[in-house]
């Protein structure tokens, strides 16, 4: 099993071209992929206010506010309140998605997969548990409040630190709020 640490403070803010936020990539597939040609992207979003998504062809996306007072999307013409943090919701990338914040600046933690080339899961371990990726899938652990520790593997994250695993491995404990992702592709 090979683990590769991501910390928080060496991810690069990327502003939105409409001014809205700033995005920070956490991991994506393939290595080097840009926004038109990844398989799946994993980042955290400052939503600095409101306004329409980038619309992505053929991408299913899943958002989770980690931060803030909440938001609401308007994805194809209906409403959904994101106000409850470590709540995540599932929406095609390629409809038309409007983003309302509710009272301030918001951070949310965002994954997109390519249909046809990959799936995510998105769970959030907010108790200790064992997690594991099977074989052949990606396992994505980003801590979202305080710090997790993955104690079977020596190690322990600050917020927003990640850990990302390739072709499944051994048990590991997680300890404390994360974003458990799973990818299949």
């Amino acid at each position: 099993m090979a683990i590769e640490v991501l910390r928080a403070a060496e991810r690069t803010a990327v502003p939105w071209l409409n001014g809205g936020g700033v995005t920070r990539e956490v991991a994506a597939w393939p290595p080097g992929a840009g926004m038109t040609d990844f398989d799946w992207r994993v980042s955290l979003a400052d939503v600095a206010r409101g306004g329409p998504f980038s619309a992505f062809a053929d991408i299913d996306r899943v958002i989770t506010l980690v931060d803030g007072p909440g938001m609401v999307l308007t994805v194809a013409g209906a409403e959904h309140a994101l106000t409850e943090p470590l709540r995540p919701f599932a929406f095609p990338g390629d409809v038309t998605t409007d983003c309302r914040l509710s009272a301030g600046p918001a951070v949310d933690f965002n994954v997109m997969t390519r249909r046809g080339r990959a799936t995510a899961r998105v769970e959030i371990a907010d108790a200790p548990r064992p997690v594991r990726a099977a074989e052949g899938d990606t396992l994505l652990v980003v801590c979202l409040d305080g710090t997790t520790a993955l104690a079977s593997a020596g190690l322990s994250l600050d917020r927003l630190d990640a850990v990302l695993i390739r072709d499944g491995g051994d048990l590991l404990q997680v300890d404390g709020a994360a974003a458990v992702v799973t990818i299949r592709q």
